[in-house]
């Protein structure tokens, strides 16, 4: 399996591409948003995955967080992956919130589903291998981060995989899917009735169940329609309390959920994870 080029685009002197390649974890094509900083014509260089949410695909962290600037000045790259499998005799479901464009970075283990949506198998195991290869980035020097439903993604995925992401941060995530209604659809239609499988895609289950990762930081509006009822961050707050774990929660007034918030703090977000990945600041003109 290769990628294969589908976009490229010249940005604050680094490349926007996207790829698209098969997938042998969901069966299907797949595409991946990647920016490689300047710094990257000279060597391997950190990277950020970023998750996205329910309904996104790869466009919309890149179209509209406004990162590669800051990216470009720090050599940092973003990888931003497809939230679903999706296509012709891919299963959908006609709400939003559940089918293709909601994978919730999960193996499946339910019919119709467990056939192509495989997220967790695909971004943790099968993408990785195949954009390190691919590309001039630096293995050792990986962070992720997510919003929404990509939040929870970021969450689990770091805390399941202790070690490989020297930092993990998440904008206005679903912190604990066992308890709001977009998880309980969506664990329960992906991995059956028995709850204990979910604890598995839960963040604050996981770290109940002794996962750890050295602190986390969230940033979430107050302003946003979902905290309540799906996103609860009070949650995840009281398990790094109880579990020891340096929780930095941003709590922002006026701000929702949309893209406007993130790229109101994306900013803050990349250059906390470029102190922790040792990345530099872009080099300026030689002065003769």
């Amino acid at each position: 399996m290769t990628l294969e080029l589908v976009s490229e685009a010249r940005l604050f002197d680094g490349l926007q591409r996207t790829y698209r390649h098969h997938s042998t974890a969901t069966g299907t094509p797949m595409r991946v948003a990647a920016y490689l900083p300047p710094q990257a014509e000279h060597g391997p260089v950190p990277v950020l995955w970023f998750l996205a949410g329910l309904t996104c695909t790869e466009t919309n962290f890149i179209e509209k967080a406004g990162a590669q600037r800051v990216a470009a000045e720090l050599g940092l790259a973003l990888l931003a992956p497809d939230t679903s499998p999706r296509g012709d005799g891919v299963p959908d479901d006609p709400a939003w919130d559940f089918g293709q464009g909601a994978g919730f970075y999960l193996d499946a283990t339910q019919a119709p589903w467990a056939t192509n949506f495989r997220m967790r198998s695909y971004i943790e195991d099968e993408l990785p291998g195949l954009v390190f290869d691919a590309l001039p980035l630096d293995r050792d020097r990986q962070a992720i981060s997510g919003h929404s439903m990509g939040g929870h993604g970021a969450l689990t995925v770091a805390l399941r995989n202790p070690g490989r992401f020297r930092s993990v941060s998440a904008l206005a995530p679903i912190v604990s899917p066992l308890h709001c209604p977009w998880g309980e659809k969506a664990l329960g239609g992906y991995l059956g009735a028995d709850r204990t499988a979910w604890r598995r895609y839960d963040a604050c289950a996981l770290i109940a169940d002794g996962a750890r990762v050295p602190e986390i930081l969230v940033d979430q509006g107050l302003a946003d329609n979902f905290l309540e009822r799906e996103l609860k961050p009070h949650l995840l707050e009281a398990a790094c309390r109880d579990a020891g774990i340096a929780l930095t929660l941003h709590l922002r007034p006026g701000y929702d959920h949309s893209y406007f918030f993130i790229a109101s703090v994306i900013e803050s977000h990349l250059r906390w994870h470029a102190a922790r990945l040792g990345a530099g600041q872009r080099p300026g003109p030689e002065k003769g």
